[in-house]
């Protein structure tokens, strides 16, 4: 039988008070994107909006020109699930095959892909630059699909390599005596298992490509293609010190893929805990 003691009073405490730290920057973004320009700096900031507006929203998503949100968040929304379906396709047909290989070789490869997860990106910035810039890839939402998915392929191999290790080759054994072939094994049996590794995969990469700046601030600044980090800094620094749309250009880069996470937060779980059992 649970008994409430002192001692589980304080840890509920603690929690609650652990919980409001963590909630707090969420009451301001919200609070403060509601308040008019003229309530923003008449009241106190801990205090609740006393005529509630979406003005700043709306002037948030009507911007045009290198600050146009609209644009930026839906080529962001592109440009993120284009390279997670790569990453995922790409990484798991990969990972499936390092992991299954028994030769040397396959063995190489793996620790190349780790050395290239180690390795900093932007230390490849400038022969990416030139090499997407000669293939007609900068200023396009393809080109980047393709480069952000080169750059975290190498995350998605280890991933998944290491989950198809810590998998049994039982299926895979069945469905080759009742005649499938490697391809239908791969899709129809061993790829469905591995719902928690796309997870995981699924929202790592999102959350980098999602809130990378640097690397669109280069290859597609100045187009029409600039994601929604690029649109962000361009239209706050047309601003000055207007917090309530600052707070309300935050609120829309964080609602899609907070909306994905909560969607895929159960196979994310089940991935953290299956490579830590693993």
């Amino acid at each position: 039988m649970f008994r409430y003691t002192k001692l589980s009073a304080l840890r509920e405490v603690i929690f609650w008070l652990v919980a409001i730290v963590y909630l707090a920057p969420f009451y301001f973004l919200i609070t403060i994107s509601l308040k008019g320009d003229n309530e923003v700096f008449a009241t106190s900031k801990l205090a609740l909006p006393t005529t509630p507006t979406l003005d700043n929203f709306a002037k948030v998503l009507t911007a045009t020109g290198q600050s146009n949100v609209l644009l930026g968040l839906l080529n962001s929304i592109i440009i993120t699930a284009g390279s997670i379906f790569l990453m995922v396709l790409l990484g798991s047909l990969t990972g499936y095959v390092l992991a299954r290989s028994t030769r040397r070789w396959s063995t190489v490869v793996y620790y190349l892909f780790l050395v290239a997860i180690v390795l900093p990106t932007q230390l490849g910035t400038v022969p990416l630059y030139i090499g997407a810039r000669t293939l007609g890839l900068t200023g396009s939402a393809w080109g980047m699909i393709i480069l952000y998915s080169g750059m975290l392929m190498p995350l998605a191999i280890f991933l998944y390599a290491g989950f198809f290790r810590g998998l049994g080759t039982e299926y895979e054994e069945a469905a080759a005596i009742d005649g499938a072939s490697r391809t239908q094994i791969f899709f129809r049996i061993v790829f469905p298992l591995m719902a928690p590794a796309t997870g995981t995969v699924a929202i790592l990469a999102g959350l980098i490509v999602w809130n990378d700046f640097f690397t669109s601030l280069i290859f597609l600044g100045g187009s029409t293609a600039q994601t929604l980090p690029v649109a962000m800094y361009y239209y706050i620094g047309s601003l000055v010190s207007q917090w309530n749309q600052i707070f309300a250009i935050v609120i829309i880069s964080m609602i899609p893929i907070l909306a994905f996470y909560l969607f895929a937060q159960k196979r994310f779980i089940q991935g953290f805990a299956g490579g830590l059992k693993g």
